[in-house]
Formats: C-alpha cells, structure tokens, sequence
C-alpha cells in the first residue's frame, strides 16, 4: 500500500485525503495547528463563538459536481442543514438603505424605487446576474489532463457564465459602480469588495446568492472542517495535529518524505503539499522548483494583488433584528492599517443561536486590508505591546461608530477579540496575511497552475493560490485534483 504525506490539515489537504483513502492509498495528514481546518476555522471567547470563514458556501445546490464534492467528503450531507440567506448585504448612506436580497426581484424594485434613472443598468445588472448564477467550479479533473470533449462540455455548462465575462469581464468594481448614477448604489458596490476585484466577481458572488448556491451549512466553519476530519478517520486516514514541517526530504529527483520540525521524520511514496504556496517554496522546497505560472503571480505584485483583513468580533447583551445580516453603513473618519476608512461594516451571526449564550448575540466586523496595510502590522508586530495596544484602539474607536449608528447598543457591546492580517501568517503561514489567493485584476490574465513540481516526480501541490480566486471551493478542487493526479498516475 502506497503512503501518501499531505502537508496541512486544511480543506484541500483533507479533501485529498478523503479521496486517496477511498482509493486504497494509505495516508497521514500533517497539521501544524491544535485542530483540522486551516483557515476555515472558528474558536470561543467569553462563552461566544467566532466564525472566521464561511459568510456562504459555494456548492450548496444540489445537482452540481461541487456539491457532490461537498458531500462525498463530508461537509454537506443529509444530515446538516443549510441555513437559506435572505440578503446579501444591506448599504446604508446619508440615511437611504438599499439591500441586496436573495430574491433579485425584490432587489430590482428597491434599486429602481430609489433611482428611477438608473433602470437600464439596474435590468441589466440583475439580467446577467440570472447568468451568473449558472457560474460552477470544475472539480471533475485537472484542466491539464482535460480532453477537447472535456472543454466542449465545460464550455456549454457555463455558456451564460461566457456572457457575463463578455459583458464585465474587463472591469473593475469601481468602473461598475460608476455605471450607476445614485451614490448609493455606487456605494453600495464599492464597499463590498475589496480594491481592485473585477467587476464579474460581484455578479458571481451575489449570483452564488440569489442562485441557492451559496447557504451555510450548520455550526459554521469548525463544524464543517471537523465533519471533513472525521470523514477522512472513518476511512482510516490519520491526522497529526501540532505537527510543524520543516521540510521536504529530497533525492535527487524524488522526495523520500518529510522532516518535522521535532526533528522526526516520516517516509513517504508521494507528497502532497496542501499549504501556502509562498511557504512550500520558500521552506519545504527549493524556491527553483516554483511553477513559472506562480512564480509570475509573485512577481507582478502590481497585478496580482491578495488582500487580508483587519477584524473585531463584538458580544452584544441581547438580540436586534435591526442587526441581522451584513450591514455597510458611513461612519466618522479613522485609520486602520494605513487606510482612511470611512465606512465599515457589522455582520450578525444570529442565524446560529449555539454561537451566543441564549438572549445575546455575537457581531463581527472586517476591514479589508492590501499590502501596503499587511507592512504595516507585520512592522507593528515586532513589537507584541505596541502591536496589542493598537488593535485595542481601533477596536475601540469601531465600537464607538457602531454605537452612533445604533445608539440602542449603548452600554449593551462590548468587544471580545480582535484579530490582523498577522494572525493569518502566524495561524495558516498565509502570504501577505491573504486569506484567499491573488485577485486577478482587469490588467492581468487569469493564471490556473497545475498542481505539479517539474523536477520532482511525486511531489503534488494542492493550495487554493492554484486557480483565482481562491476561497474554500477552489480549496477543494485543487485537493481533488491531486488526489486524482496520484490515482490516475500511469506507473501504478
């Protein structure tokens, strides 16, 4: 029985061990944290718990390939209910609100009851995102190893997909704010999505929405990495957690396994790396083993942008409708990171009873955060105390603009945790702090890099910095696909 050692315990290292396990391989997950999961994770603070990863689920729906994914690794099933988002979000400014439903139409009506001028854009904003809904995420097999009939059906499974690139696929999220002539609207568009996403992203991710494709799963993000991890035990997987890799052990062209920063090693017939692609090739491999399409993603910092964020988790003494959902709204100038902010957002996780103690709610806010704001913390955590003492301020500064927007909330929140881009590199060893690979910008192509080191005969990559834009579907299909590559190979 062949031994495969998948480095990292999160959704992609997991979902290739659920695959290879399946398919009569032996497997051991190395994972350096206390639990499965990576980035898609959550933990409790004065009796509440944080969720830091699923605002929605791509591949809720049935009937697609992701969604039999989901499913065949354990994270959906029978057995665990969805919760349906009613809204997107909601935008708040100078005192008019405009939200984004999951029912389009009732979208459609409150953006032309507030700006009756805007009706042909409003039309066809909600026309194509009809299209792309029908947006799917191919996890069958590698697109390197797809025949012509493979591409023939893909390209028919996403026809409509194909109109909506053709239509918003060569801008960015400003110019398609800027199509629209009420600022709230414009607002509204903007502030959702960090600078320099392309315009299609937003059709997509509200699409995942009002498409049924995009709900929560029960107990959130932990519960979802926990069920995948006792999926892959079920089938005899093994997981090691606390179990830090220092390196791949090589042999001239093959790795012969791994060294643990304990100083134990473990022999293995294959690897698969299932980590950020910045640390694999910059501690577990020689930096020349980097595929050329990665390496140029790295390069072009100017085009391949990541963003991270700068989050505030609030315990609330009692429960508001007025708060459910995601809520943007303007507030008084402040600084966070090195950007000037002027408006923020508050989610409500009310849809979970279990994540508060009954008759309290928990919210979170996230201010997104680039590069430039990622030195900054990185410069700032040098020193543990200023670094702290800093947090605490911005926490303490939204607190007080979440207050003046809500003035009910006087006396009843308080603030339980706040957490920067460096905790992304500290917990995931993230690049830049990015909790979702790069952003393809209008000014760049799109880059899918197979999940293979040339030079390395049975060394896989698995990470969602493979294929933009990331997130926990992309996770997943790169984690299928090296298991695939494993599977299929031609020397078994």
């Amino acid at each position: 029985m062949k031994m495969v050692a998948i480095i990292g315990g999160g959704i992609s290292g997991m979902t290739a061990g659920v695959l290879l396990q399946k398919a009569g391989f032996k497997t051991e997950i190395y994972e350096k944290n206390a639990l499965p999961g990576g980035q898609c994770t959550g933990w409790k603070r004065e009796g509440y718990f944080i969720d830091n990863c699923i605002h929605w689920l791509t591949g809720t729906r049935a009937g697609s390939a992701l969604n039999e994914l989901w499913k065949e690794i354990g994270a959906l099933g029978e057995e665990v209910e969805l919760y349906e988002k009613e809204m997107f979000f909601s935008s708040k400014l100078n005192g008019q609100v405009l939200t984004f439903w999951r029912d389009k139409e009732r979208t459609r009506r409150e953006m032309l009851a507030l700006s009756p001028e805007d009706e042909k854009e409003i039309n066809k904003l909600m026309k194509y995102v009809s299209m792309a809904e029908t947006m799917t995420v191919p996890v069958e097999k590698p697109f390197d190893a797809m025949n012509p009939i493979d591409f023939i059906k893909l390209g028919k499974s996403m026809k409509a997909m194909g109109k909506v690139m053709k239509e918003y696929g060569n801008m960015d999220i400003n110019e398609l704010a800027m199509r629209f002539k009420h600022p709230l609207i414009r607002r509204a568009i903007i502030d959702y999505m960090p600078r320099g996403y392309q315009a299609y992203a937003f059709l997509v991710s509200y699409g995942t929405v009002t498409g049924g494709n995009g709900d929560i799963p029960k107990g959130g993000s932990l519960a979802m990495s926990l069920r995948i991890a006792e999926k892959y035990k079920e089938y005899g997987g093994v997981i090691h957690t606390n179990a830090s890799v220092k390196t791949i052990i090589l042999n001239g062209k093959k790795a012969e396994g791994i060294l643990l920063e304990n100083g134990k090693k473990a022999e293995a017939d294959y690897i698969v790396c299932a980590c950020d692609m910045d640390y694999t090739f910059r501690k577990l491999l020689p930096e020349k083993y980097m595929p050329k399409g990665l390496k140029k993603m790295y390069v072009n910092r100017e085009k391949y942008l990541v963003s991270s964020g700068f989050q505030i988790a609030y315990a609330v003494n009692g429960v508001f409708s007025e708060l459910t959902g995601t809520r943007v709204f303007s507030c008084s100038e402040m600084i966070v990171g090195m950007q000037k902010v002027q408006s923020m957002s508050v989610q409500s996780y009310d849809y979970e009873p279990d994540f508060a103690p009954e008759g309290k709610m928990i919210l979170q806010t996230n201010f997104s955060q680039s590069e430039d704001d990622y030195k900054y913390w990185e410069s700032l955590y040098m020193d543990k105390e200023t670094y702290n003492i800093r947090k605490q301020e911005i926490a303490k500064q939204a607190m007080e603009r979440i207050i003046d927007e809500y003035p009910f909330l006087a006396g009843k929140i308080h603030v339980i945790d706040v957490w920067s881009p460096m905790t992304y590199t500290r917990y995931c060893n993230s690049y830049k702090g990015a909790y979702m690979s790069f952003v393809t910008t209008k000014q760049a192509k799109s880059i899918t890099v197979p999940g293979i080191v040339k030079g390395i005969d049975n060394v896989m990559l698995a990470s969602q910095w493979l294929m933009g834009p990331g997130g926990l579907p992309t996770a997943a299909a790169m984690g299928k696909f090296a298991a695939w590559r494993i599977i299929n190979r031609k020397d078994r």
